[in-house]
């Protein structure tokens, strides 16, 4: 074991021994607090420590076993998503070919990670998933509802599916291109993406004044999101070298545009959910809802963090 880990990149390792590091500390507080506080109850605290714990375990394990243990975790992620999502949409008997056409392409669209196929998996479900959805949806023959129901299909596949692919796809980069391995580029998304709906929602119960979507999200404010902005945009700036190959420009544009991403994609969850009438998705994760609940974020900032890394600094992509 110890040869094992001494194999893997140092920024890797610590990194995960940080976070370790944080939960431990989590799980003092949340003690200290049951047993300092009696009168109040603090069950839910406990539950999403709990789930912290099994999450980063999970997660550690597939990053430290290689790309095809991530993959495989991240399929997985994709295919509880979905099914969260169709189980909130409202679908008819009718849908029930286009659901089957669903579920079998989350074992396509990762088999061409698996494949390492980029030019295919760049257009399997924008172009060829979105020709053959509504085609589908002709052939059962209903169409009462047809375009938005085409429509809600597609972005579900394109939000749980696609877009989650991007984590995927990162352990397919070459490790000579990254300082900290391909794994380390996975690690420097979910902990900059997780940091800023922390920060977010710390700078807002601190300074929180002034609301910015009520309508949508009404405990979201402009302190918030500007202090989970410049919060997350300094981690990048000062930690994202030692994950990621990204330096000036491009390493500035990331630090500024992710923060931003991981909000909106917030936000967008957020507004279905209000649309559906629900406040969480599912009770998957003890302590913290649904899985689309816990990567709403990631769904933005996943491709988007990508394609900065294709564009500025991974010559594979």
């Amino acid at each position: 074991m110890a040869r094992f880990l001494a194999e893997q990149p140092p920024a890797l390792i610590w990194g995960l021994t940080g976070v370790v590091g944080l939960l431990v500390l989590g799980s003092v507080v949340a003690g200290v607090l049951t047993v300092s506080r009696p009168s109040k109850d603090y069950k839910e605290l406990r539950q999403r420590i709990a789930s912290w714990w099994v999450m980063i375990a999970i997660l550690a394990a597939a990053l430290l076993a290689g790309w095809p243990a991530t993959v495989t975790l991240f399929a997985a992620v994709s295919f509880v998503a979905l099914r969260e999502f169709l189980s909130l949409a409202p679908t008819r008997r009718e849908d029930r070919l286009i659901i089957l056409a669903a579920y079998l392409a989350i074992p396509v669209n990762y088999a061409f990670i698996a494949l390492d196929v980029y030019g295919i998996y760049l257009v399997l479900i924008p172009v060829y998933a979105f020709l053959i959805t509504p085609w589908l949806m002709a052939v059962v023959g209903q169409t009462q509802g047809y375009l938005s129901r085409v429509a809600l299909f597609h972005w579900g596949l394109m939000t749980c599916v696609y877009n989650i692919g991007y984590v995927a796809y990162l352990t397919r980069t070459p490790a000579i291109e990254t300082p900290a391995g391909a794994a380390g580029l996975v690690f420097f998304l979910l902990v900059a993406t997780e940091f800023n709906d922390v920060a977010q929602y710390v700078w807002g119960k601190l300074l929180g004044r002034h609301k910015i979507i009520p309508r949508v999200s009404p405990n979201k404010t402009w302190e918030g999101f500007i202090g989970g902005w410049l919060s997350t945009a300094a981690l990048i700036w000062f930690a994202g070298p030692l994950f990621t190959p990204l330096s000036g420009v491009g390493l500035a544009i990331t630090a500024l545009v992710l923060p931003v991403a991981g909000f909106a994609g917030d936000v967008t969850m957020s507004a279905i959910k209000r649309d559906i009438g629900v406040k969480d998705t599912s009770k998957f994760i003890p302590g913290h809802g649904g899985i689309l609940d816990r990567i709403d974020s990631l769904t933005f900032t996943a491709p988007i963090y990508f394609h900065l890394l294709a564009w500025f600094a991974v010559e594979k992509f």
